[in-house]
């Protein structure tokens, strides 16, 4: 399509402009990471390192980090389990209400996040608190799977779609069973789609924050929760800075690993239907 050379540059303008309402203030917070000034006042007053420095041996970002890292591997490896089983379900067998268990999986991800605090919350009271189990890093691995089983649904689904039947319908001819054809046909199909839902799940997990303040006990604080209690406090406002950067450069990677692997060109598009 040939366009004009002022819609070029409207187009232009709009995608800088929005890019950059985007990507200014998480660049704020890296510079501010290095401002000697312990406000956020801008200019900067200075550059140091001293920040990073107290980060690094903060006793509580240490803390914070090791809960956000269990609750993103559990909450990660419970959506794999669940999100591709349910995909498998879904894509490759027919039966009453597959329409409904699609949509009542998708769902947790576009409810607010605070009505599903406060739902999970209540559940927690009413079932676990019975038996003995209280509020801790189980409740926050449960409370974030409800969400983070939703990428890898729809990862796992997408690939399924472009992974023609009709090769396991030719392996389960030539003599295989359902779990040889699954590791030697399905499964490294769909080893992109599960890398990429998983490390979507994982950077979902670890940026939580409304879900996790209701599901967590007094005694879990994962990095945003950390980020938030401390984001008042005068003297703790650089180290914030700090941690907030980390925070953004982690989540970098997983994101931008599993738009690769999900990109057309992914290994999981080599076996697509005719």
């Amino acid at each position: 399509m040939n366009l004009s050379r002022r819609t070029r540059i409207a187009l232009y303008t709009a995608t800088t402009g929005g890019l950059a309402v985007i990507y200014l203030p998480l660049l704020l917070v890296l510079l501010n990471s290095f401002n000697r000034n312990r406000s956020f006042a801008w200019p900067p007053a200075g550059v140091t390192t001293q920040w990073w420095v107290r980060a690094w041996h903060s006793d509580g970002v240490r803390h914070a980090l090791l809960a956000s890292l269990q609750v993103g591997a559990g909450a990660t490896l419970v959506a794999l389990i669940l999100g591709s089983m349910t995909a498998l379900a879904v894509q490759r067998h027919r039966f009453f209400g597959r329409r409904a268990v699609s949509f009542l999986v998708i769902l947790p991800i576009a409810l607010p996040g605070i009505v599903t605090g406060i739902a999970l919350n209540a559940a927690f009271r009413t079932v676990l608190g019975p038996v003995g189990i209280g509020f801790g890093v189980l409740t926050v691995v449960i409370g974030h799977a409800t969400f983070c089983i939703v990428v890898v649904f729809n990862n796992v689904a997408a690939g399924l779609r472009r992974t023609s039947p009709s090769v396991e319908e030719a392996s389960a001819d030539l003599g295989a069973h359902t779990f040889q054809t699954f590791r030697h046909i399905t499964f490294p199909a769909l080893r992109p789609a599960l890398l990429a839902g998983g490390l979507l799940a994982f950077a979902l997990s670890f940026d939580e924050i409304v879900v996790t303040t209701f599901t967590a006990g007094p005694g879990v604080q994962t990095l945003p929760v950390w980020i938030y209690a401390n984001l008042a406090r005068p003297n703790q406002a650089p180290v914030v800075n700090v941690v907030a950067a980390v925070l953004v450069l982690i989540s970098v990677v997983p994101i931008h690993l599993a738009q690769r692997l999900s990109s057309d060109g992914s290994p999981a598009s080599s076996l697509q239907a005719p």
